[in-house]
């Protein structure tokens, strides 16, 4: 089965991570994350991960009673952002459990699983 991670990150923790000079605590973070995705693909569990843009870059697209409308930026201050996300194959959701419990323990911050409805979804 596959399973969507999806990571959220307090927004000043995003934005200091993200600057032009990280800290060496979010630099830490990132290495040792890198380390667990690398023994994560020599299982043969991890497909894909990718960091997310700001979300004042963000674009929602909704429709309306006037059609269907595109409309930029956040609208209320945030107090976490959804930071990244990553796909997982792996053969249960108990397996998943204990892939993102090491993934938290490592980068602090909290999770999400979400099966993907593919072939293989029960």
């Amino acid at each position: 089965m596959k399973f969507l991670l999806l990571s959220y990150t307090p927004a000043d923790s995003w934005d200091a991570a993200t600057a032009d000079t990280p800290s060496q605590e979010a630099l830490d973070a990132f290495a040792a994350y890198q380390k667990f995705e690398a023994r994560l693909r020599e299982t043969g569990e991890f497909v894909l991960s990718e960091g997310l843009g700001h979300p004042a870059v963000t674009t929602t697209v909704r429709k309306t009673a006037d059609g269907v409308i595109a409309t930029d930026g956040p609208f209320a201050e945030l107090k976490e952002v959804l930071a990244s996300f990553a796909i997982l194959e792996c053969s249960s959701i108990e397996r998943a459990r204990e892939i993102v419990a090491e993934m938290v323990a490592v980068l602090g911050e909290p999770m999400e699983i979400r099966p993907i409805m593919g072939d293989d979804f029960a």
